[in-house]
């Protein structure tokens, strides 16, 4: 009984030690944060970074503000539900490059435009932005987090796959 306590303390330190390094090597607390040098501890993020401090919401929004939800136990959900589709595609190489926005982080994004700018906007659009076949805001506006689009993907077609969640 001593010899199976003994290797499953030896099993349950290593998974530990190496949890820990992991989380360690991969900056894992920068990713509790809001700042969005956290978004760019992967390389593949940079082009996104870059164009993000070019445009002209860098002053008044975050990665953390215009991409996960603005309530607390969604936020959180999307943060765990990210950091897992990321690690795994960056681990395993299996990403869409450029990186391209899912269909649900599309409908983040648009439900927290709407949110922020709901007082300018109320009058506009009368129920057109909630619509199931709606139009998006960043349709017309797509260079407001992020610049210019050069090179950065759009929303996954349902035909396309290998995408990553942001």
């Amino acid at each position: 009984m001593k010899k199976r306590a003994v290797i499953l303390s030896i099993v349950v330190g290593i998974l530990i030690g190496l949890g820990s390094f992991t989380f360690y090597y991969g900056e894992g607390l920068s990713y509790m944060s809001k700042d969005p040098k956290a978004c760019v501890n992967c390389h593949i993020m940079q082009p996104q970074y870059d164009s993000w401090q070019k445009a002209s919401h860098h002053t008044v929004a975050t990665c953390v503000q215009c991409h996960l939800p603005h309530n607390f136990p969604n936020k959180y959900i999307s943060k765990a539900e990210n950091g897992y589709n990321h690690s795994k595609a960056f681990t395993l190489q299996n990403f869409h490059e450029p990186i391209a926005i899912t269909e649900k982080n599309s409908r983040i994004l648009q439900e927290n435009c709407l949110e922020c700018h709901n007082s300018m906007i109320e009058n506009l659009t009368h129920g057109s932005t909630t619509d199931a076949n709606a139009t998006s805001c960043v349709k017309c506006h797509r260079s407001v987090g992020h610049g210019e689009p050069m090179g950065l993907g759009g929303p996954l077609r349902p035909d396309e796959k290998g995408g990553i969640e942001q």
